[in-house]
């Protein structure tokens, strides 16, 4: 749990490097990739999460710039990972600006349950981490080597002298 909000930016925004780095790795083709045939796209994932943050922050008290990105999905894989960079990195400055460490223990409504601001915060990083999990599963269907978030993918055990990497 944050006791702090600098705990909490150092935790985003290695978060948001980790992020970003898969949402650089996309390309415009693998937006276009489905969960199954009648579910969402690869694109259609990255751009939720992208554009929540925003309003997640908004619903529990923060102003922050509600911008209205519209229904559709970018075709670019590069609009995505900008607007990700611009988004994360705003949100970042508005949590610091906002909140104080005091402010990460007030309790608010949250999803039906009372929840401290930390908890909060913590549940929009795992919203994203969720996602991006989804989207490099995603990735490996379109044909597209995965960024290594918490390790490496499998083509890369090899420069780490493992050619048989655990299953």
């Amino acid at each position: 749990m944050y006791m702090t909000i600098s705990d909490f930016i150092k935790e985003w925004n290695k978060e948001a490097i980790l992020t970003q780095n898969v949402l650089d790795s996309l390309t415009d083709d693998a937006l276009k990739q489905k969960v199954y045939p009648e579910g969402r796209t690869l694109g259609r994932i990255a751009w939720h999460f992208t554009t929540n943050i925003p309003d997640y922050l908004a619903h529990f008290g923060l102003k922050i710039a509600r911008i209205d990105y519209g229904e559709s999905v970018p075709s670019s894989a590069k609009e995505i990972a900008i607007t990700f960079k611009n988004v994360s990195s705003h949100a970042a400055k508005m949590i610091e600006q906002q909140w104080t460490d005091e402010s990460l223990g007030h309790i608010q409504e949250a999803f039906g349950r009372q929840e401290s601001n930390a908890s909060i915060l913590m549940g929009l990083i795992k919203h994203i981490v969720h996602h991006r999990g989804q989207i490099t599963v995603l990735m490996r269907q379109a044909g597209i080597k995965p960024y290594g978030v918490y390790g490496p993918p499998k083509e890369d055990w090899v420069h780490l002298g493992v050619e048989n990497p655990p299953l």
